[in-house]
């Protein structure tokens, strides 16, 4: 945990009411290097790693330097080695992650090493919470039912977790039912100042983590410095090796004044999310400073670092303050370990309090919060924010422009045995979910208290709403009951359904079939609302074009009125047991309603009694039969969990970097391509690749479950990939979906069958796309998917942080077009066939390389493009053929 080089004299002794910690202290640094005082908080984290890990090799005390010396400039081109305390999993991610180790101790033992050497050196938490699907809704065994399906279905991937947490040491699972993993991480595991009894010694330092997802960053809410990795990278920081990284620019985000009376923390962090990605912070720390901090809640900062990839931000950071110490005793922690953390951020320089200096940053902008007003963000991206006062117009513009026939005119259709029609801009689902907001009591208890009020006026919810509540903990439930909302919640269809990620992450069950036919039949534009921070082009659910995030109090309102063409503002939700109008003002709780229930409804108690027993689960988990020893016994029937065949062949030393010749597209994409465009998590098509796989296996389509489900079959996650709905491939025009074109026949098929018929023929392949390519979750298939079918590299515009780094952890080339060409300025219609050279001679970071397309007609073009391998490092993972292999070969001939 510690390298033992200490060229500062750092290592000291803090004693905490008669305990004694050793720590590695920042102000040595300050006599040779007086800057220290001015870093970022974010950075003195980072700072007091190197000086922790300084080994000469991995870490230098020159990396220590210009780290100390970073204020002088506010940026830096230098490359560090960052070991983080612990990784924290989903079980979307995390399934592949422990199917991947479980891979490499087979591949170990061929190569004739030791497969013990395949074990987490840093803690693991898994928390499996991406799995509980919205199959049963509105009644109350919802949550019974649900509890049951996700059991029934998910039984192959509970029993390989279950002798994963068996067979590896440092590794926990949280058992299903528990919570969201950010939540559970925010209010339980997260520690803010870490400790580990080392020599005899207890060592004191921040509390610090990767994830394998992309929302780790909420943690930073509580100063935990952490952001997402794919799971390729959090394995290897599992298996003991750094991260490597450039020295971030770091963007302060001023904050002054406070929430007005109306606004909630959503339509703040939809705001600054908004101004953030206006501002470009992609690849750089957000840290937020000023007064108005003293007036944030911390799980209002939580909500606000939650949202740090819809900034596109690697973190927003928070740093310690008294309502840190406030949060961490609220939900339970231990009193020797708040003090603890009060001593040392107060000893490190880390802590904050009015009147502190500000850091010095390479960039500021500054929100004033009284003129934050209630907002939405669609139809389609989380940035795309949209004033309350404007939904209706905004849907109106996107039906006429995007989701309906080009006309404007709202379209309906006749629903099978009911009394209405469907229309567009009709909510369909309407789900309170997700690690954004489940995690902040304020907003959860607005949601009850709207619900409250609106069943007190004999309001009721639209009978075409699909409505959820799937808190991110039990906590919420036991203060949602403690202050009797649940019941009013339930009144209105807002029943328990789940504690996980539900419609947010596309688990959002299907439609009703007479909903679903209807959609159908009139090519319907119709919407959910959803308290999430994803609204992705086909994520939420194949059915729903439009996608909403908004405040829980929101998603009550909308459930209530129906569509988002009723304007919340002006136009009546419906009519009380009177007739009369109800508008939204008569039922919207005030800041002074939300504070007393928080007040004393919600005690520290309800988290130490949850949990008290967090590993331990329900029955249904303790039932899950455990089989395998050191290595996994792999089951060839099994649709969920296979061998995947990354290591065949595996030789000891890895080959020569080789030119890329007479590469075919694969496909020709856009903008802005997401993760869930890549490698959807969402329902499996029966017509499609996977469908056939699933269907030739005898798994009804009832049974498919979700991609994110199935991840750890990697014969499924090839064919999902860049299989999602509303994929648009430029090869393929007017048609959408995982579809290319075959060019030696000009024939059209999915891009699985294409891609296999390339690797056939020993033809390579490459994908091009456009601006932020990669965007949205941290999902390691859509590079493995990637890699699987062909790819060796992948041109775009530029790249999305995480998706990047993937790329380059499964051995695929990143590369980048010069400022001012795209495929357009080139010409591209896929039909093209492209070398790439000078990568035999060697790479170098971020070295240019040539490029020749060859045109159809016969003409041919040059130009050099961007290598995206931005490090050393990544150098060796790429030579090596991903960072996995890079890892089994190191550990395989370490003595």
């Amino acid at each position: 945990m510690t390298a033992g080089l200490d060229s500062f004299k750092s290592k000291s002794t803090l004693d905490v009411g008669g305990k004694k910690y050793t720590y590695y202290n920042l102000g040595a640094l300050a006599a040779a290097h007086p800057e220290v005082a001015r870093l970022p908080y974010s950075l003195k984290v980072l700072l007091e790693n190197l000086l922790r890990f300084e080994d000469g090799v991995t870490v230098s005390k020159e990396d220590v330097a210009a780290l100390a010396d970073w204020a002088k400039h506010r940026k830096s081109n230098r490359e560090i080695a960052y070991r983080p305390a612990r990784v924290l999993m989903q079980d979307f991610t995390g399934v592949p992650a422990v199917v991947d180790l479980a891979a490499m101790r087979d591949a170990m033992q061929t190569l004739g090493g030791d497969p013990t050497k395949i074990n987490p050196l840093s803690p693991v938490d898994l928390v499996i919470d991406h799995s509980v699907m919205v199959d049963e809704f509105g009644g109350p065994d919802s949550f019974k039912k649900n509890v049951a399906l996700e059991f029934e279905r998910n039984k192959e991937r509970y029993e390989f977790l279950k002798w994963g947490q068996k067979a590896f040491d440092n590794f926990r699972v949280v058992p299903p039912g528990t919570g969201i993993c950010h939540q559970v991480n925010l209010e339980y595991l997260a520690q803010t100042v870490w400790t580990k009894t080392e020599n005899g010694e207890t060592v004191a330092y921040p509390d610090t983590l990767v994830g394998t997802d992309s929302h780790t960053t909420m943690v930073n809410g509580m100063a935990v410095l952490g952001w997402g990795v794919g799971g390729i990278e959090a394995e290897s920081s599992m298996l003991g090796q750094p991260v490597s990284m450039l020295i971030p620019e770091v963007v302060g985000f001023k904050l002054t004044g406070r929430l007005p009376e109306g606004a909630t923390a959503t339509d703040l962090v939809l705001t600054v999310t908004q101004m953030l990605r206006a501002k470009g912070v992609v690849g750089k720390f957000v840290e937020f400073f000023g007064p108005g901090l003293d007036h944030l809640p911390l799980a209002d900062r939580a909500t606000i670092a939650n949202m740090a990839p819809e900034y596109g931000a690697t973190c927003g950071f928070f740093p310690i303050d008294q309502e840190t110490l406030n949060y961490l005793r609220f939900t339970g922690r231990d009193e020797d370990r708040v003090k603890l953390v009060e001593a040392y951020a107060k000893a490190q320089g880390m802590w904050r309090e009015e009147g502190s200096a500000d850091p010095a940053f390479t960039d500021t902008l500054e929100l004033d919060m009284s003129t934050v007003v209630p907002s939405l963000a669609g139809p389609k991206r989380p940035q795309d924010r949209v004033l309350l006062t404007e939904a209706k117009s905004a849907f109106e513009s996107a039906l006429k422009k995007t989701l309906g026939d080009g006309t404007g005119k709202v379209r309906s259709a006749k629903v099978e045995g009911a009394d209405y029609e469907l229309s567009d801009g009709d909510v369909v689902i309407a789900a309170i979910t997700s690690c954004t907001n489940t995690s902040n009591p304020s907003v959860l208890i607005a949601a009850g208290l709207v619900a409250q009020k609106a069943h007190a006026k004999g309001l009721t919810v639209k009978p075409w709403v699909k409505t959820s509540l799937a808190p991110g903990s039990q906590v919420v439930t036991d203060y949602l009951e403690a202050a009797g909302l649940q019941e009013h919640l339930d009144a209105l269809g807002f029943n328990l359904v789940g504690y996980g990620c539900t419609t947010c992450i596309g688990n959002s069950g299907p439609l009703p079939d007479p909903l679903a036919n209807a959609v159908e039949a009139g090519d319907l534009a119709v919407c959910s609302v959803l308290s999430g921070n994803r609204n992705f082009e086909g994520r939420v659910n194949p059915h729903v074009k439009a996608n909403w995030l908004a405040s829980p109090p929101l998603v009550v309102a909308y459930a209530i009125a129906g569509s988002l063409l009723v304007d919340l503002n002006n136009d009546a939700l419906g009519t009380d047991q009177d007739g009369n109008p109800v508008y939204l003002k008569d039922i919207w709780p005030t800041s002074h309603e939300v504070e007393q229930v928080l007040r004393t409804k919600l005690t520290p108690e309800m988290y130490r009694s949850r949990y008290a027993n967090v590993f331990h689960g329900g029955d249904e988990w303790q039932a899950v039969q455990v089989s395998g020893g050191l290595t996994y016994e792999w089951d060839s029937g099994s649709t969920y969990v296979q061998n995947p065949p990354y290591f065949v062949g595996m030789s000891k030393e890895p080959g020569d970097f080789a030119d890329i010749k007479g590469a075919r597209v694969l496909a020709l994409l856009g903008d802005s391509i997401t993760t869930d465009h890549i490698s959807p998590a969402g329902s499996i098509k029966k017509d499609g690749p996977a469908g056939d796989y699933l269907l030739e296996r005898q798994i009804r389509p009832l049974d498919f479950n979700s991609y994110g489900a199935r991840r750890g079959n990697h014969e499924i996650m090839m064919r999902g990939t860049f299989a999602n709905i509303r994929l648009q491939n430029e090869m393929t025009p007017g048609v959408t979906g995982g579809v290319t074109k075959y060019v030696p026949t000009g024939k059209q098929m999915s891009i699985y069958e294409a891609a296999m018929k390339y690797q056939d023929e020993g033809t390579p392949l490459v994908v091009i796309g456009g601006k932020e390519y990669g965007t949205g979750s941290s999902r390691d298939w859509a590079a493995k998917g990637t890699r699987l079918l062909g790819a060796k590299a992948v041109i775009a515009e530029s790249f999305e942080r995480i998706h990047r780094s993937n790329l380059v952890g499964m051995g695929v080339l990143p590369l980048q077009f010069p400022e001012g060409t795209d495929r357009k300025s080139l010409g591209l219609t896929g039909e093209e066939t492209i070398d790439i050279t000078g990568i035999e001679g060697g790479i170098t970071p971020r070295m240019t390389v040539p490029c020749t397309i060859h045109y159809a007609d016969g003409s041919t073009k040059q130009l050099d493009l961007l290598c995206r391998i931005d490090t050393a490092n990544e150098v060796d993972y790429y030579r090596h053929g991903g960072i996995l292999h890079y890892v089994l070969r190191n550990l395989s001939s370490a003595a």
